[in-house]
């Protein structure tokens, strides 16, 4: 059997790091990780291909070649999605989906032949089954949650490593956290199950027998949700691993607890781990109240996340507007957290009902769901009717984002990052394409940009006070650009017309 893996595009939005990959000659920052483990899950003897549309076109040829099509998407690729079932349905090709965007709202996608839905490794089997006995069911839903140690390596010779700015591995599933806002609970709930010590060393040699010697993702929601395994187990294990290996920085996602364990943080960054990304949310402990954000709680998390940098590793943090608790003070409290946490990667949207979370169930109760589900929180849209009033939280949404991405505040933050990171023990070698990215910044940044101030600034301050955080300097003012870049095309100027189109939808559905 002929198996088309197909991963939809993804629209420009902060986390596509669209405008910089074309500094470093990349066209994706990450590869399908979902579709490279489907493929391992299905019969070796099939024949398999992989089309990723965030790299290359999916041309006709590849779809009538394929008897079946296996489509896996999250929700903010919705659009490119429907495009594809369109062409299948346009060619009679058979159409096999799952993943968040599916499991989340079936009932949406009418036209696909089969949903496989919640984890493949529980519902996948059922459908080869059927397919074996020449009778496949239009869905396949199961309670429950997967053993992980049951799931095997992704098959990476499907694709090209060298199309992607990052390579991603995933080591455990689900968070002991239920913030009302998120629905990783509901796809995986909240006791951690982890694959083992030796799946992890097994997949890092995969990817590094490829060449790979850049950045490596792992991609679990809550990395820390059991510290003991990772302090007895896994990070010495990886320790160990890198003792004759070059490169391969590691960057992931954990709760702000991390800052409370000093044996973990230092044992992360002998491990190799540079950054992690943190879901801080708001400085308001009303507003953390209000979504269950408990660990983030009764805490300085301006000290947490100080505490973090001294250790070696850079917090990207998540910040969220338009909790019912808000008040209109809360922009300007957002804007100077922001300013004085020294987080560059400062990903701030609107709050979003997912469905399938409490959250979501909460405001459908009180009739303030108010659209789709976007899947982007940083596009300037939501689907609640928030309670301070869609014109307020738009409008102080749009002045967070024009505040902290201005060059001036953007490149005084990052400086802020640097006096206080501690220089990492881990770094990737240089190559050409790094090389080139350095000149293409001086270019694009330092001779055209209209940040062209600041960045000198900046490279020469760096240069005289910290000098190891050079390579660094050069990354975040490329990722400045990139999120001046969306603010522009997406917020900036979209914000009146998206205010336009969310005030008819609250309209026609009172």
């Amino acid at each position: 059997m002929n198996i088309l893996l197909v991963y939809p595009k993804f629209p420009e939005t902060f986390w596509s790091f669209s405008y910089a990959l074309s500094f470093i000659g990349r066209k994706a920052a990450f590869p399908p990780l979902g579709l490279l483990t489907i493929a391992s899950l299905l019969p070796e003897e099939w024949n398999k291909r992989l089309v990723d549309l965030n790299v290359e076109e999916l041309k006709n040829g590849d779809l009538l070649w394929a008897d079946l099509v296996f489509l896996s998407s999250m929700a903010v690729q919705r659009k490119s999605v429907v495009q594809i079932i369109e062409r299948c349905q346009a060619l009679q090709i058979t159409v096999a989906a799952g993943g968040p965007l599916f499991t989340s709202e079936p009932e949406k996608f009418p036209e696909v032949d089969h949903l496989i839905l919640n984890e493949a490794e529980l519902t996948l089997p059922l459908f080869l089954a059927d397919i074996q006995k020449g009778k496949p069911e239009k869905i396949y839903h199961v309670d429950g949650f997967c053993d992980l140690a049951s799931t095997p390596p992704p098959q990476w010779d499907l694709i090209d490593v060298k199309h992607y700015a990052s390579m991603n591995i995933q080591f455990s599933r689900g968070c002991p956290f239920n913030c009302e806002f998120c629905n990783v609970t509901t796809f995986f709930g909240r006791h951690p199950r982890l694959k083992t010590t030796g799946q992890i060393i097994t997949e890092l040699n995969r990817i590094y027998a490829t060449g790979w010697r850049n950045g490596i993702f792992f991609v679990d929601d809550n990395f820390i949700g059991n510290k003991e395994f990772l302090k007895n187990s896994l990070l010495p294990a990886i320790i160990e691993w890198r003792r004759d290996k070059k490169g391969c920085v590691f960057f992931t996602e954990s709760s702000i607890n991390l800052a409370d364990d000093p044996k973990l943080l230092d044992m992360m960054v002998k491990a190799g781990f540079d950054s992690v990304f943190i879901g801080i949310e708001s400085p308001d402990e009303m507003s953390l109240a209000e979504c269950h954000k408990h660990q983030n709680r009764n805490r300085d998390l301006l000290e947490s996340v100080k505490r973090i940098h001294r250790s070696g590793l850079q917090v990207m943090g998540g910040f969220i507007v338009g909790f019912d608790s808000d008040l209109p003070s809360i922009f300007q409290k957002q804007v100077d957290f922001i300013q004085k946490s020294g987080i560059a990667i400062a990903m701030v949207g609107m709050l979003q009902a997912p469905p399938g979370t409490r959250l979501f169930e909460r405001l459908s109760g009180e009739n303030r769901i108010a659209s789709f589900f976007s899947g982007d929180n940083v596009d300037g849209t939501t689907n609640i009717i928030p309670r301070m009033g869609l014109d307020t939280l738009l409008n102080g949404y749009q002045s967070i984002m024009k505040d902290i991405y201005s060059p001036a505040n953007y490149y005084r933050r990052v400086r802020t990052l640097l006096r206080e990171l501690k220089t990492p023990v881990a770094t990737m070698p240089l190559n050409l394409q790094r090389c080139l990215s350095f000149f293409r910044a001086a270019m694009r940044l330092g001779l055209l940009g209209k940040e062209r101030f600041h960045y000198w600034q900046l490279m020469f301050w760096t240069l005289f006070r910290r000098p190891g955080q050079l390579a660094l300097a050069v990354t975040l003012s490329i990722y400045g650009h990139h999120y001046r870049r969306i603010c522009e095309l997406y917020i900036y100027k979209e914000q009146e017309n998206t205010l336009h189109d969310q005030n008819r939808s609250v309209t026609i559905q009172k």
